[in-house]
């Protein structure tokens, strides 16, 4: 009953490597930052984070490869937003754990 109750291999690898791009201390402040702001321009994004430019595009490139942020063009302009309310449930979720945590602690 369990073995067809778990996901298939390829929904694994997908689940893992949301995990992965959730790992990085750098992606999950920018994360965070998204999280907090809302939409957001690179520019602020890193006044947010305390990160370059370059850093944080790099970590929006990969974070919008997998579905995590969407972007938004506004003439020369990018606005990065979290894609879906998925996305911002499971960072509440793991916010509310890593806090329960340190209230029991």
């Amino acid at each position: 009953m369990v073995t067809a109750a778990m996901p298939d291999g390829e929904v694994i690898a997908e689940l893992a490597q949301v995990f992965g791009l959730l790992s990085d201390p750098g992606r999950l402040r920018v994360i965070t930052a998204l999280l907090e702001g809302g939409e957001m321009c690179v520019c602020d994004i890193a006044a947010a984070c305390g990160h370059s430019e370059s850093a944080v595009s790099h970590s929006l490139r990969l974070l919008r490869a997998n579905r995590v942020v969407r972007v938004r063009r506004s003439g020369r302009r990018a606005y990065y937003r979290l894609d879906d309310s998925h996305v911002r449930m499971l960072l509440d979720l793991a916010l509310a754990h890593v806090g329960h945590r340190e209230e029991a602690g």
